[in-house]
Formats: C-alpha cells, structure tokens, sequence
C-alpha cells in the first residue's frame, strides 16, 4: 500500500452529537502526526461536487461541545452510481487524498464499504449515530447524548401525564433497533418499551394490556421505536382507540429533538478516543474497518461485519422492565 500523507474526513447520514469531537480528534491526531486533513462537506455529495478544503487544527477549534456537524452532511443519489462514485474518486486523487475517515452510521459505512472495494482504497470508519445499531460496538457516537434528551423529555412528560388518567405513547428513533426505547423506559421508569426485536415474537401492545399495568397508576407512558415493525406511537394509539377504548390515550414524538444538544462527556470521550483510534488505524495499515468499542477497548471492526448485522437486544434489560413497572 502507498504511503499515506492525506487524509479526507467526511460525516455522512443522520447527524449525532459528538461527530464534531470526533472531527476535532481525526483532525488533530492527524496533524500530530504528520499528515495532511481535507475536509469534505456535505458527505458523499461533497465528495462528488468537489466541496473539499484543506483542514488545520484551528478549523476544529472550540467545537467539541457542539451538537451537529461542521461539515455538515445530505443525502446523495449520485454516490449511489457508478458515475458517481467515479467522479467522487476523481475529485480524491485531484485533491491528493490517499486515505478516508468517514463518520456515520449503517447506510455511510455501506457506501464507504462498496467504495473502498471498487477503487482499492484505504477507509476507515466512525460509528456515528444515536441508533446505537451498529455490530461490534457497545457504544456508537451520539448514543448516549440521545438518551439523556429522551430521559429529560419524558421527566417532563411525566409530570403533565402524573395530573391526568391517561396512557402516554412516547415515540423515539432508532429505525430498526430498541436500544433508546429500551434504555430510555428503564431510565425515565416508565411502564414499557415496544420495541422491534420483540414484536416479530408477540403483541406488545395486546401483552401489555392483559398484563394490567395500571393497577396502581392513574396514568401509564410507554415508549415506541419508530420502526414499522413496532406500527409507530400513532398506529398503536390508533389500535388502542379501537380495541381498548377505556384508556385515553395521548401521543407525543419526539422526532429530530434527539439528535440535537451538547454531546455529554461520555460522547464527548468515545468520540475523541475513536477519532484517535481512526489514526492508528491508518498508520498500522487497517483499511475497510470500522473503530469500534468492545468494554472499554478500541477494536478494529471489518465493516462487514459492523454493518447490516443485526445487533442483539439485552433481555434482561426487557425483564428489569417488566419488574420494575408493576
């Protein structure tokens, strides 16, 4: 392999609270050790529309407390073809880059993954998304500060919910994965968490009922992840209208509220260790493999594996909850 004296940095998908500590991380341990940094905006589009500049250590300054991400990211269509991955190759070797970080989630890393084996090239990726859905880490960037918004909601929730008889469907993210449905319920005590792992297996909803979980509460919140699979806060506030019309039910979705804020320090920490990590990695000679956290050690994660693999739920967490909620 070529020496590698540039590095691109790139953020793509969905933004996540400490993607801007892990820009400051990559940005900085590269300059430390002796490389170049061009910085890509707008992701894979601007890795296609050639928005790609030079980064210095004071372009990261005062940024890790930052939710979002300076070099913004979008959707791009292009990328997805032939041409335009070729002309994104093209825009790399114009700007002599010889090496990518790329910070996203599953859909990034796929992108990064197909790329890197049609053109041979060296990439790296972060695990940056509040979904937490991504195999071969514990924890992804931006996780925990997604968490601790859903937790500050809810406790609001709460205390409107605590005045009247009611049932409070609190929908969160998480697309096909129940880590902030099933962490939040147990972290804000609410009585449930209809998640997808567990709906391919049973009625949530009708199990949730049977159960009586309102025996001792003159009212009830109950978490939904977003998916589909799970029919969402709306279709089973819908479901309960028509089959359980005792209750009255409300619904509040959360919606882009969680991917914003100030990353916590635990975000703030993963985020500036694995953008470290992403360094050692390129200069080990790791190539096409996501930095991961594995209790508390940095592990190199072959994206195959990290990506498109479903990452299994802790059932004790369910039965904590279900415990708990009596």
């Amino acid at each position: 392999m070529a020496a590698i004296k540039t590095i691109g940095l790139l953020t793509s998908g969905g933004d996540a609270p400490g993607m801007n500590a892990a820009i400051r991380a990559v940005t900085r341990s590269a300059i430390y050790n002796g490389y170049k940094v061009k910085g890509i905006y707008r992701g894979y589009k601007g890795l296609v529309d050639d928005e790609i500049v030079d980064f210095k250590t004071q372009n990261v300054s005062n940024i890790i407390h930052h939710g979002g991400t300076i070099l913004k990211t979008a959707r791009c269509k292009e990328f997805k073809t032939d041409e335009g991955r070729q002309q994104a190759y093209e825009n790399i070797k114009k700007h002599g880059i010889d090496a990518l970080v790329v910070i996203g989630g599953d859909g990034s890393l796929s992108g990064a993954r197909q790329f890197a084996s049609e053109y041979d090239f060296p990439i790296v990726g972060l695990p940056g998304t509040i979904d937490n859905d991504l195999a071969g880490t514990d924890h992804t960037i931006g996780y925990d500060t997604a968490l601790n918004t859903i937790m500050w909601c809810v406790d609001r929730i709460r205390d409107t919910a605590s005045s009247h008889d009611r049932l409070f469907f609190i929908e969160v993210m998480g697309r096909e994965s129940g880590f902030l449905a099933l962490n939040g319920a147990i972290a804000t005590g609410a009585e449930a968490a209809i998640i997808p792992e567990i709906s391919t297996e049973q009625d949530q909803l009708a199990e949730l009922i049977e159960r009586g979980f309102r025996k001792s509460k003159n009212s009830s919140i109950v978490l939904v992840a977003e998916s589909p699979v799970t029919g969402g806060a709306m279709g089973l506030a819908e479901r309960v209208r028509k089959e359980y019309p005792q209750y009255d039910v409300r619904v509040t979705i959360l919606g882009h509220l969680q991917r914003g804020g100030s990353p916590t320090a635990q975000d703030r920490i993963l985020a500036s260790r694995m953008g470290a990590a992403a360094i050692d990695a390129l200069m080990e000679g790791q190539r096409n493999v996501m930095i991961g956290d594995d209790d508390e050690k940095i592990v190199y994660v072959p994206f195959s594996k990290a990506i498109h693999n479903d990452k299994p739920i802790d059932r004790e967490l369910l039965e904590i909850l279900r415990r708990l909620s009596i």
